[in-house]
């Protein structure tokens, strides 16, 4: 089995890729929890 070799830059692009995906699920697991918080809480009448 061959493996793919990735330089510096391709190592560089992957985790700042990462990294920014991994933000916006934060973000969206937060956005959700807030959501459902507010209409349980009764909030929004």
């Amino acid at each position: 089995m061959e493996t793919v070799k990735l330089n510096e830059a391709q190592r560089k692009s992957r985790r700042n890729r990462n990294v920014a995906l991994g933000l916006v699920l934060a973000g969206l697991v937060v956005l959700f929890y807030v959501t459902t918080l507010a209409k349980v809480g009764g909030f929004w009448n």
